[in-house]
């Protein structure tokens, strides 16, 4: 090892503080990018479990094979294992309960099969031959036809056509019927006898319109005839961008006409025959990478910077003695080496710990947030070790080359001076007057002193800037998400929506089997309707006559349009909610002298303060009459006017209504009134709701999709706000835990800066107080250097913050309506922070300052 490099090493056991920080700064940078990457890769991993789960394990189909290209498939050096799978069609079910699924849909696979497409068997054996079968447990609890191991079938098998259809129907096509009618026919009748031998649980696959329960067969090489087709479902080798045209390849010298991709599974390995997709999660940690390498760099050039600056007399003493600029440079470089081969060993293993105690914290909020059932799994590869480390010494090298670059070029004199750190003038140096007649000379002196050497002040700025951004940054976002949360949920009072997407109305019979199901406790059946109404001026709400009054046009005739929404409730709903708002139930049934009870508040929010303000959506009166039009009609010449008495006025809800917004107003009828008051063009477009409020909401989703209605919508609040409360949650903390490690890391920047400053300041320390600088007046002179530090940090941070908060807010405005409310608390809490780092950071670093020999440092030279 030559000199410069035994020089080196001296150097950095002298000054362990400094080299203790950069060390510290360097293993949070490292640990940082290794979380990140381990993160990506733990949640492809997590991705590529759960679609496996759901779609099989597979990554090329080739479809509607024969049994020489399948040996072809087989005998292909890039398969490792294949699936043979076949569909052969559909049969009646005899005696099923289900109208909505009156067929067996039969699958055969051979034993990959049943392994790589998650077969869950219940009870007995899966099929060992063509003429066994499993059967789906619904085929019992939803179709009640009752099976038992051993039972035989004998079930005539064929395809499903529609009318004038040329093409078979699958199971991802719900059944074909009109007017309760079946509009669909089985052709290519075959016969098949079958032995029950287990049941097995419901298939993925089979989505809740599917028009058959499964059974699945047994089917392999040996038992196919020569002109037999089936699909092949190959797991492959080696999974790369090339496995794409080596599938086109296989396929097209074997006369193979189909060929078909796993592609959910495969855009999780980040591939796609497009070659356009790439990974959400890669593109957010290649973000991530980018930020941590802007602020790691910002702390390990200041201290290669530093260190430059420290040493600069023993290079210059070197250049003296003959050191070329290329073994200066290398000392830096060599410096580097060293804290980087310290650091990224411990940032990888702290990183990996890190991430492995997140995971285990966080994996059943993870589990809600993405809607999985698989947990996140610390995955370590030799890639993601190559990207930490790589990341690592990139980080390392930029930081340390431009001081090196530095320190090779500066002049044996210059450097045994130490004239090149400070070159200023008294223009440089100036401060304002008002100063030093507000503050006295203290605080002049320690303005000066920052203005000094700018180098040092603007990396203690830099560094506060950077965490006072990102935390009001992304405090104001997880904010802003949750208020948007808020407003979603406003007037939801319900657990589970259902509806049917064609807008038929919801029958009596499968009411009553959906609301005695166990944990239902409150149900609520709405038909919704829209009509209008033109009020007078003087009874519309204050909002309203504010706008009027700057836009008359608003008016016409002297009357203001107002949407009215019409809910209908059902004869039981409808006794209780006018009972509990003191409306008379007789009243609100009589279709001759329609009547409605009206909910006369609503409730906006105040774009200018942010706040919501509870108004009355109109002025009426008990008997009071209100003409309503037909919702297509746009103007007060309405060819048909329907009269309607307030029964009620009432500011209460009944469940699953929330009232309508300013300019609209909310009215509750009888089921016999709607059908008075609407024409047979809006009775065709009335649609059904059914609220429900249940003890077990997911549970009560369980059930009713197991009742396999076609085309009825569940939509469970219930699960979708708890889903959204955890991935707020997730986002969170993720986020806050980045903040928390950025934060260290300039933390750590300033307090070496602070610290290696006031070393190198040590005869100016001894000279002022020589002159006469009590130890108060230094401590006063300390105090405003941090004041100095924290105020610039706050005047380049608050704005760039609010700035891109103003950005989050216009992107969430977009869907939401509220007021920009400014974060005050964070905001007071950052401004708190910043002085409190900065204080901290000088008082720690002084003390040692505080006990030197004013001889003593006014004879050193250097540290």
């Amino acid at each position: 090892m030559n000199i410069v490099y035994k020089l080196t090493i001296r150097n950095l056991k002298q000054n362990k503080r400094r080299t203790l920080v950069t060390i510290i700064g360097v293993i949070i940078s490292v640990a940082m990018v290794t979380a990140v990457a381990t993160l990506a890769f733990s949640f492809s991993d997590l991705m590529i479990r759960q679609t496996i789960g759901d779609s099989g394990e597979w990554h090329v189909e080739y479809q509607d094979v024969t049994k020489e290209q399948l040996a072809a498939i087989h005998g292909d050096e890039a398969t490792k294992t294949v699936a043979i799978t076949r569909d052969l069609g559909y049969a009646p079910l005899e005696g099923g309960q289900n109208p909505n699924k009156p067929y067996l849909f039969i699958k055969e696979y051979d034993a990959q099969g049943f392994a790589k497409f998650q077969v869950e068997l219940s009870k007995g054996r899966l099929p060992q031959t063509d003429k066994e079968v499993v059967i789906s447990e619904p085929i019992a609890t939803n179709a009640k036809v009752k099976y038992e191991i051993g039972d035989r079938l004998s079930l005539r098998i064929g395809e499903r056509f529609e009318q004038g259809g040329d093409h078979p129907l699958d199971q991802t096509e719900p059944l074909r019927r009109e007017d309760g009618k079946l509009t669909e026919t089985l052709q290519h009748i075959k016969t098949r006898d079958y032995t029950v031998v287990g049941f097995i649980k419901r298939p993925v696959w089979e989505t809740a319109w599917a028009p058959g329960y499964t059974i699945i067969s047994y089917v392999d090489e040996n038992i196919i005839g020569a002109n037999d087709r089936v699909n092949a479902a190959v797991v492959l080798q080696k999974i790369n961008s090339s496995l794409f045209a080596h599938a086109e390849n296989l396929a097209k010298s074997n006369d193979i006409e189909t060929v078909q991709y796993n592609n959910d599974l495969l855009h999780y390995y980040g591939l796609s025959k497009s070659g356009a997709s790439q990974s959400m999660m890669y593109s957010i940690s290649a973000i991530l990478m980018a930020i941590i390498m802007i602020g790691s760099i910002s702390l390990i050039y200041n201290a290669f910077a530093i260190s430059v600056s420290d040493r600069s007399r023993h290079l210059g003493m070197l250049a003296s003695a003959g050191a070329t600029k290329r073994q200066k440079r290398n000392s830096v470089l060599f410096e580097a080496v060293i804290i980087g081969l310290i650091s990224i060993p411990i940032g990888i293993l702290c990183g990996l710990a890190g991430i492995g105690i997140t995971f285990w914290f966080m994996n059943t909020m993870i589990q809600g947030a993405l809607w999985t059932n698989e947990k996140l799994m610390v995955i370590v590869t030799p890639l993601s070790l190559f990207i930490a480390c790589v990341v690592s010494m990139v980080t390392i090298f930029i930081s340390a080359y431009l001081p090196a670059i530095k320190a090779s070029k500066v002049s044996a004199m210059d450097a045994i001076r130490q004239s090149t750190d400070v070159k200023l003038t008294a223009k440089a140096v100036k401060t304002p007057k008002l100063i030093r007649k507000l503050f006295g000379i203290e605080a002049e002196i320690g303005l000066k002193n920052l203005k000094r050497n700018k180098r040092r002040y603007h990396a203690i700025v830099f560094s506060l800037v950077i965490s006072i951004v990102l935390f009001l940054t992304v405090s104001f976002f997880t904010n802003n998400m949750k208020q948007s949360l808020e407003l979603s949920r406003e007037g939801v009072n319900y657990d589970i929506q259902l509806s049917y997407s064609d807008g038929k109305k919801i029958d009596n019979p499968l009411l009553q089997s959906i609301v005695s199901l166990n944990g239902v406790t409150e149900y609520n059946l709405v038909q919704e309707l829209y009509k209008n109404a033109w009020v007078d001026e003087a009874s519309i709400a204050d909002e309203l006559q504010e706008l009027v009054k700057k836009d008359k046009s608003l008016l016409q005739d002297g009357k203001y349009r107002y949407e009215i929404k019409l809910h209908a409730l059902n004869d039981l709903s409808l006794q209780v909610y006018a009972k509990a708002v003191g409306a008379n139930y007789e009243q609100l049934t009589d279709p001759d002298h329609p009547a409605v009870i009206v909910i006369d508040t609503t409730k906006y929010q105040d774009m200018d303060t942010g706040k919501y303000v509870q108004t009355k959506a109109m002025y009426l009166n008990v008997g009071q009459s209100i003409e309503l039009t037909n919702s297509y009609i746009e103007n007060t010449e309405a060819t048909e006017v329907n009269k309607v008495t307030v029964a009620a006025l009432t500011d209460q809800a009944p469940m699953g209504m929330s009232p309508a917004g300013l300019g609209g107003l909310t009215m509750i009828v009888s089921e016999r009134v709607m059908d008075r008051l609407a024409d047979d063009e809006e009775l065709a477009n009335v649609q059904t709701y059914l609220y429900l409020k249940s003890a077990e909401p997911m549970r009560t989703q369980q059930q009713i999709e197991e009742m396999y209605e076609t085309n009825l919508n569940v939509y469970n609040v219930y699960q979708s706000r708890k889903n959204e409360e955890q991935q707020i949650l997730m986002i969170s903390v993720f986020s806050y835990g980045f903040i928390i490690l950025i934060s260290a890391i300039s933390i750590a920047n300033i307090f070496n800066t602070i610290s290696t400053g006031l070393s190198l300041r040590k005869r100016e320390f001894a000279m002022l107080k020589s002159v006469g600088m009590t130890p108060k007046g230094f401590a006063k002179m300390m105090n405003y250097e941090s004041i100095f530090y924290g105020v610039k940090s706050l005047l380049f941070g608050l704005p760039v913050s609010f700035a891109l908060m103003t950005l989050i807010y216009r992107a969430f405005a977009n869907k939401f309506s509220y007021g920009f409310i400014v974060p005050w608390m964070s905001m007071l809490s950052v401004v708190v922070a910043a002085f409190v780092i900065v204080v901290c950071a000088i008082v720690f670093s002084s003390r040692k300052v505080k006990k030197e020999n004013i001889i003593d440092a006014l004879k050193q030279e250097n540290i």
